[in-house]
């Protein structure tokens, strides 16, 4: 019996150890947004884990979430990130709907940002993933400028 007892008792520690071997490493990302203009609302944060729906859809294989306004800057920290290529874009969501509000000519109603705070203005359009994107494979910290018209 007590053979019995060490074979199970390797077995569950080969087991844990084998887990742990498996385990992918994963990071924290923190957004910093900061040139913020107003004193209500929320920043609504989107990461985008690739190029499909940045900057603009609200379904991305990312995560999401918002933080209420407190001051000029807010930072909100995104943990359990696999190792890999991402892109961030925010919205000063000032009406509570969580998306960005654009005229009928597809300008911005609200503030945004985008991670690397490419340009932005009618001649460029949207920016592309690739020129808001960045490897996270360690803890990693983002700061955004809140742009609250489009660029010249």
């Amino acid at each position: 019996m007590l053979k019995l007892s060490h074979v199970l008792l390797a077995t569950l520690v080969s087991i844990s150890f084998a887990k742990t071997v498996n385990a992918q490493p994963t990071a924290t990302l923190s957004v910093v947004v900061n040139g913020i203009q107003h004193q209500k609302g929320e920043i609504c944060f989107r990461v985008y884990a690739g190029e499909k729906g940045f900057p603009m859809s609200n379904t991305s294989e990312g995560k999401s979430g918002c933080a209420k306004i407190t001051g000029s800057s807010v930072k909100k920290e995104f943990s359990g990130l696999k190792p890999g290529t991402y892109a961030i874009a925010v919205v000063d969501d000032q009406n509570g709907d969580r998306k960005l509000n654009k005229d009928f000519f597809g300008i911005p109603q609200e503030g945004f940002g985008i991670s690397k705070n490419p340009t932005v203005s009618i001649q460029t359009g949207a920016p592309k993933f690739r020129d808001a994107s960045f490897v996270i494979n360690k803890n990693t910290t983002v700061n955004i400028i809140m742009k609250y018209s489009l660029d010249s």
